[in-house]
């Protein structure tokens, strides 16, 4: 593994990169985690066979707070900041593995940057602004997704809750919540609001990229019917994939199931 920092319009960014010699994967984290949650994509197979490159969001993990906070916190300047990693390591062309926030990011670069190959989302609804009240579930939890400071307790309750299931969030997971930056997640939400991000029902439904959907059986956030409602233009396999016992994180919750899709996913793509 290679790991080094970038300077960018919205800050450092840290990340890690697999030893593949293939074509680049970039993936993008979630809300309040960071990049280490992709550990055991990287450190496979794939990261055998691709180069994958994982990185830490602005306010997020090991990367800066952003320098202008209202011109990153959100779903388009976190896209922004994905393109501005990859335009800063030379690499033009990229498919791109978004995960719960993540996801949206990956969504946006479908639809603007030119080197988007083919995207694949987990824990993430494509909706716009008319669809979220249908896209997303109401949960106990689901109000810190917005919140902008976590006490102790409540880092512990929000990494629980974005695996799933029984299994217990890892220290540094809770780390990861504790460290992020709270002001993205109200103006995260502001932006949301006031329209100021891309549709993504609008992309899934009319880009001619590759698009892969995959959501776990007990998704604790996205309403898994939803997904299945969506016009996809190019839905890769002609499916959702809904994972049977997983959560919002199966990538880490059932790495060899969830490694052989994305295996066979870039083969096809790439």
């Amino acid at each position: 593994m290679k790991t080094g920092t970038v300077e960018t319009a919205h800050g450092t960014l840290s990340y890690t990169e697999s030893g593949g010699k293939g074509p680049v994967v970039l993936f993008i984290h979630g809300n309040s985690s960071c990049k280490e949650i992709f550990a055991k994509q990287l450190e496979s197979g794939i990261g055998a066979d691709y180069r994958c490159i994982a990185f830490d969001l602005p306010g997020h993990g090991k990367s800066t707070n952003a320098p202008e906070p209202e011109k990153t916190y959100s779903i388009h300047g976190f896209a922004d900041a994905s393109m501005a990693l990859l335009d800063a390591l030379g690499i033009g062309k990229a498919v791109a593995v978004g995960w719960s926030l993540g996801g949206h990011a990956a969504l946006e670069m479908m639809a603007r940057w030119p080197g988007t190959v083919a995207a694949w989302i987990t824990g993430t609804p494509p909706a716009g602004g008319a669809d979220m009240g249908e896209a997303f579930l109401p949960g106990e939890h689901m109000a810190l997704t917005f919140k902008d400071a976590f006490t102790q307790e409540e880092a512990a309750l929000y990494a629980a809750e974005t695996i799933g299931g029984d299994a217990a969030p890892e220290p540094w997971m809770i780390d990861g919540c504790s460290r992020a930056d709270g002001r993205f997640r109200p103006l995260m939400l502001q932006s949301v609001a006031a329209g100021l991000d891309l549709d993504g029902r609008e992309i899934a439904e009319t880009s001619p990229l590759p698009l892969a959907v995959v959501s776990g059986e007990h998704e604790p956030f996205v309403n898994n019917a939803f997904l299945g409602s969506i016009n996809y233009r190019n839905l890769w396999d002609g499916k959702v994939h809904i994972l049977k016992g997983q959560g919002h994180m199966p990538f880490w919750q059932a790495p060899e199931e969830t490694n052989a899709l994305l295996k066979r996913f870039l083969a096809d793509v790439t």
